[in-house]
């Protein structure tokens, strides 16, 4: 399943992170609809906001459907078909869809073969390994390069930062009955665990990987939904490391959350080639974005116990939390 994630990179970052090709070749990057809206997040849940990915034409008929916007949507699918004046009444829980079912079930079937496919953004998700103590948390994310230790520069042709985790997800669009402003939810879809992970969990969301696959999935006038619901299947390419308990709590929001620590330590723990990127990665999101509005990156709080200081900035408090020296945390797990 997927029940929390992390995207913090700012509104300017995340759209550069998105950057594409459309039919003609041409290297674009999705435009944001309402900005404004997004917040940046080390631990996002259900019913909270979050960035998706979708194709214009759902907002504009005459669009070219492969040209792609951004939008913060609510994380939770409210049917377009929802009677009732308050979305938080939905009686089930809509915040994952099994790929098994989401044909079969009126809450996805009918947004599905209406082609209102999204892909969910954000930089990992975490799960919980049932354990005879309780519950080990895991960050989740794509592998990355040595390229996502610098962001580069707002003129650079490509973007160097953090790759996103692209999740595949349904999304759909409720008018309060009264009337008022519209709603748009998503759910993320989820399939059966690859087996790097399935020690972990037994589900985890539909990662659609690379650039070709989400346009397949995004571009709905072109690609049917038989064709696209090809793509839903597990896949290898992630690794992960053991994070804190600390990210149990979803008021918890500092780089804490998803920063690796080793099983069995009680104290700091070593950095590792992994958490460098990381590191490095949470610093020039900070200080080298190009625009440091209050509303790029997430307030710190008091519940950082590792921050002596409020003055440390969020690199500061991960570099006193990892270390200097160390083994790899994040891997695969192997068979």
């Amino acid at each position: 399943m997927c029940g929390r994630t992390a995207c913090s990179l700012g509104a300017d970052n995340l759209r550069r992170a998105c950057a594409y090709r459309d039919r003609r070749g041409r290297r674009r990057q999705p435009e944001w609809i309402q900005a404004e809206r997004y917040r940046p997040s080390y631990n996002k849940g259900p019913q909270s906001s979050g960035p998706v990915l979708l194709s214009r034409r759902h907002l504009q008929q005459d669009a070219d459907s492969s040209e792609r916007v951004l939008m913060d949507m609510r994380w939770g699918l409210v049917p377009s078909w929802f009677k009732k004046d308050d979305p938080s009444k939905m009686p089930f829980n809509t915040s994952n869809c099994r790929s098994d079912t989401m044909l079969k079930k009126s809450s996805y079937k009918g947004a599905l073969l209406k082609g209102k496919r999204c892909v969910v953004l954000a930089d990992g998700f975490y799960e919980w390994q049932q354990q005879s103590g309780g519950k080990q948390p895991y960050f989740i994310y794509f592998p990355q390069t040595k390229d996502a230790m610098a962001e580069g520069k707002e003129g650079d042709e490509e973007w160097k930062g953090w790759r996103l985790l692209t999740m595949a997800g349904i999304f759909d669009c409720w008018e309060p009955p009264a009337g008022g402003e519209m709603l748009y939810t998503y759910t993320i879809i989820t399939v059966d665990a690859s087996k790097d992970v399935s020690f972990i969990h037994h589900r985890m969301p539909a990662i659609l990987d690379g650039d070709e696959a989400i346009r397949k999935w995004l571009d709905f006038a072109e690609v049917p939904t038989q064709e696209a619901v090809k793509l839903i299947q597990p896949t290898e390419n992630i690794i992960f490391h053991p994070v804190s308990t600390f990210v149990n709590s979803v008021r918890n929001n500092t780089p804490e959350c998803l920063a690796p620590i080793e099983l069995g330590a009680k104290k700091e723990v070593k950095a590792t080639p992994s958490s460098k990127v990381m590191l490095s990665w949470l610093k020039n999101s900070q200080e080298g974005s190009p625009q440091k509005k209050e509303n790029d990156l997430p307030r710190w709080t008091s519940q950082f116990v590792h921050s002596p200081s409020p003055k440390k900035t969020s690199a500061d408090i991960l570099q006193q939390w990892l270390g200097k020296e160390g083994e790899p945390a994040a891997k695969k797990r192997k068979a």
